[in-house]
């Protein structure tokens, strides 16, 4: 299989089902021949669609990438819980057949829309004293998470049929759909848990950017991966760039300030991508004066 040069940026892969998030982060390495891949947030095995990966210097963008909108097909059973709020844990209560009123359900919808307190799953990444709360759960280790701020910006019911209803979902970073689906069962008397997943978006990354497993080993084998990866320069649209020249370049990375126009329109910014005509990413600059920025992060 062919190896590309370092890359430096982001892929978004549509993650499979049954694959965890490091796994594919491990078949990413492997295919762009570096060990410098992370994710930017994970997904659970069983949900599918956009895990965002940095590649080579841009995993060092990460703390900035991380905390974008998330966007989820969700599709809620209800009837019973279980031991990890989805289709893969042990029912917790008895196994009834409900048929969902349509008004009912979005009114309870409401509740959960708007900054809320929620719980995170009992058998999830979180961790206790060091340890993932998944570890303890298996272990049979009472698990008490403490409840979380998370924003749910909108919640809609898209297709409602018996017992299941398919929900669309924007909210904030550390939402858990699980949770979601479990207090919403609870909230309507008769247990839920959450039976498929799919993420459509992920910050800025969406579903029509990302490819698949399969179409990533094809590109590999054809010396073409770079194609797939989002230059670092491209990413955090919401920074604006600065374009500089060869000689400020060389002060950037020697950790010197640097200026901006004054001319452009662009207000008070307190983060800015300095960019060289060839649309290298070189730094993020922190303001320090007006016009005037700090090498943050350079690469």
């Amino acid at each position: 299989m062919l190896r590309c040069k370092e890359m430096d940026g982001v892929l978004v892969v549509d993650k499979p089902e049954g694959w965890t998030s490091h796994d594919v982060v491990a078949k990413v390495r492997r295919l762009v021949g570096t060990k410098r891949v992370g994710h930017l947030g994970t997904l659970d095995p069983m949900a599918t669609g956009v895990l965002p990966l940095v590649v080579g210097r841009a995993t060092r963008l990460a703390q900035f990438c991380m905390k974008g909108e998330k966007v989820y097909d969700a599709i809620v059973r209800f009837g019973w819980s279980t031991t990890s709020y989805d289709r893969d844990g042990e029912p917790t209560s008895a196994i009834t057949e409900p048929v969902i009123d349509r008004d009912v359900l979005a009114r309870r919808l409401e509740q959960f829309t708007g900054l809320i307190i929620q719980t995170p799953p009992p058998i999830s990444a979180k961790k206790i004293k060091g340890k993932p709360a998944y570890q303890l759960a298996r272990k049979n280790i009472p698990v008490e998470l403490k409840p979380v701020e998370v924003t749910v910006q909108s919640i809609e019911p898209v297709h409602l049929e018996g017992s299941e209803a398919r929900l669309l979902v924007r909210c904030s970073a550390g939402t858990y759909m699980r949770s979601i689906a479990h207090d919403l069962g609870q909230a309507l008397g008769c247990g839920a848990f959450l039976k498929s997943l799919r993420r459509l978006a992920s910050g800025e990354f969406t579903l029509e950017q990302a490819k698949t497993v399969e179409q990533l080993e094809a590109l590999a084998k054809e010396g073409r991966l770079r194609e797939a990866i989002i230059p670092a320069a491209r990413l955090l649209p919401d920074i604006p760039s600065e374009c500089v020249d060869p000689l400020t370049v060389g002060q950037i990375r020697h950790g010197r300030d640097f200026r901006v126009s004054p001319f452009r329109a662009r207000g008070y910014a307190k983060y800015v991508k300095a960019v060289t005509p060839d649309g290298e990413l070189v730094a993020i600059g922190k303001a320090k004066l007006p016009n005037v920025y700090h090498p943050f992060l350079v690469f």
